[in-house]
């Protein structure tokens, strides 16, 4: 892919079990705004359906100016584009054309401000303000932004029913090209906002609208702004869990009949997708090692490679990709490259500031971060996630408007509890690297690990899982898991509750010894998910109960 005009270079940096989470200088590169601040945009949703989404996204990143290169040009036939420009004299705002970026700002009268870096300098502060204390869509005094449950929204007349699906027709959202002169404009007046709590399209005339509960929610989309603000994306979008996320990815961009390039080490559920699901579309996959660059450059010659597709830092076994590197190496051949970030969170890691195209998680998992929510979100250009978008609206699974409350709720905790994560997980894989009962300890703050100075340069925290094998059998590795006392025997992670469980049994039950060896995972391997307790009382813990072994 080309290299944005308005791409920004994340500085490197040194990780620290206890980091620090200010948000570093990122120069404008020509944008025609201020780095780091967000902007109201214009999101068209391309589907037969169409809604136009007013969403608040800080430092754009890998917005493409000069267009994509091969394999992303098979997307852009279907990828959204701005309404053309209509004349409007209403005081009510200013638009600042920014041609360079093919984006649209809009910056509204008397909303709060949206030069935020000068006073939210870290991530912790946007993880809690972005969307809300910036302005959001709902019109409410409250701190806390309102939870919207609705299946459908209305219209007061058919004659506002007839004009929106007229501009459907007569404004097609699937352009392949962005014309830089047309501008989106929204009118928004107090009498409008306080009746109908909606946005007026075309002053006042044709009014935006999701018009069904699949196509959008604005409770949802503060979680979504949260998350842009944070991985510095130009939009995000969130559906019902990861999975659901990393399945409708891969459908959306990489063609039938199309070449994808994965790891060895992932998570098995998105394994077993693309061997068995994705094969009955044509489309075949290319399995390489996460540090195997020369297998990556063999498979981009020798195959027409839609997208480069990994974790980072992978499960269980935390292994980490280069990802400057990857995204360069893939760009050069026209592929995409989308980087499951899950276990490195927003705060650890930038993917789309080190070259990656697309950055997914799984919300459940630290961005939740309470044990009790499903979601997953992939943000990015919106270029590319407006794809993934219409398809998504076609096969469903949307967020339920409560799930994005508690998103939004747990996010604002997020960066203190990374931080206690970061601190105990580093001195507890130092405890067990040392101790005579633990054959192993994987994790990439370790100088043991075979990435630790690749993850050192590209993040700034190692996570809060720690993966490492016990001195003994299947059942001795169960027996030191039953003697634990604070984590809960439970296949996932990030929360604040410590969670533990043992591969062979949890995930790999149903394949054999030998199968499982395969796939590196040995009966006496241990996942170690550290929540939010102390740190004391998690190591005497994990201390008593390998001395039961």
């Amino acid at each position: 892919m080309a290299a944005s005009s308005c791409a920004r270079a994340f500085p490197s940096f040194e990780a620290r079990s206890d980091p620090d989470f200010s948000r570093p200088e990122i120069p404008s590169a020509g944008c025609g705004r201020k780095p780091n601040s967000p902007v109201l945009r214009a999101r068209r949703n391309c589907s037969n359906i169409g809604v136009a989404q007013v969403v608040a996204a800080s430092w754009s990143n890998n917005q493409a100016a000069s267009g994509f290169t091969p394999a992303a040009s098979a997307v852009d036939a279907a990828a959204a584009a701005a309404v053309a420009p209509v004349e409007v004299e209403t005081g009510l705002m200013e638009v600042a054309e920014d041609a360079s970026c093919n984006a649209e700002s809009v910056k509204l009268e008397g909303s709060p401000s949206l030069e935020y870096a000068s006073f939210l300098s870290s991530d912790g502060s946007v993880a809690i303000h972005a969307g809300e204390r910036l302005g959001r869509g709902i019109v409410t005094d409250a701190i806390t932004t309102p939870v919207v449950n609705t299946s459908a929204y209305f219209f007061k007349k058919t004659a506002d029913l007839i004009d929106f699906k007229h501009d459907l027709l007569n404004k097609s959202c699937c352009l392949p090209k962005v014309d830089k002169h047309a501008v989106a404009f929204f009118i928004i007046t107090k009498m409008d906002m306080i009746k109908s709590r909606c946005f007026i399209l075309f002053a006042g005339k044709r009014r935006a609208s999701f018009e069904y509960g699949r196509y959008g929610n604005y409770t949802t989309i503060v979680a979504e702004q949260k998350i842009s603000a944070l991985e510095g994306a130009e939009s995000t979008i969130l559906m019902a869990s990861g999975m659901c996320a990393s399945t409708v990815m891969l459908m959306a961009l990489v063609p039938a009949g199309g070449h994808l390039v994965t790891t060895t080490d992932c998570y098995r559920k998105t394994r077993i997708f693309i061997e068995t699901v994705l094969p009955k579309m044509g489309i075949t996959a290319t399995v390489i090692d996460p540090a195997d660059i020369g297998g990556l450059e063999s498979a981009l010659e020798n195959n027409n490679v839609s997208l480069f597709f990994t974790e980072s830092p992978t499960n269980p076994f935390l292994r980490c990709v280069d990802i400057e590197r990857v995204s360069k190496l893939c760009h050069d051949k026209g592929a995409l490259v989308c980087i499951d970030g899950t276990f490195a969170t927003p705060l650890n890691q930038k993917a789309l500031a080190l070259g990656a195209d697309i950055v997914l998680h799984s919300a459940t998992k630290f961005i939740g971060g309470h044990n009790d929510v499903l979601a997953g979100s992939i943000s990015g250009p919106e270029k590319l996630i407006s794809v993934v978008r219409n398809l998504h609206h076609i096969l469903g699974g949307a967020l339920n408007p409560n799930a994005a409350y508690l998103i939004i709720r747990g996010m604002k905790t997020l960066h203190l509890r990374v931080q206690q994560q970061n601190s105990t997980a580093k001195r507890m894989a130092e405890i067990l690297e040392a101790h005579p009962k633990v054959r192993r300890a994987y994790y990439p703050g370790l100088a043991s690990h075979p990435e630790h100075d690749l993850a050192k340069r590209q993040m700034n925290g190692f996570g809060g899982v720690v993966s490492f094998e016990v001195d003994g059998d299947l059942l001795t590795t169960a027996r030191f898991v039953d003697a634990l006392r604070i984590p809960y025997i439970a296949p996932s992670f990030g929360g604040c509750e410590s969670i533990v469980d043992q591969p062979a049994i949890m995930s790999y039950w149903d394949l054999s010894q030998s199968e499982r060896a395969k796939y590196g995972i040995m009966d006496n391997l241990v996942r170690f998910s550290f929540g939010v307790e102390d740190f004391e009382d998690l190591k005497a813990d994990i201390l008593q109960a390998l001395e039961t072994i």
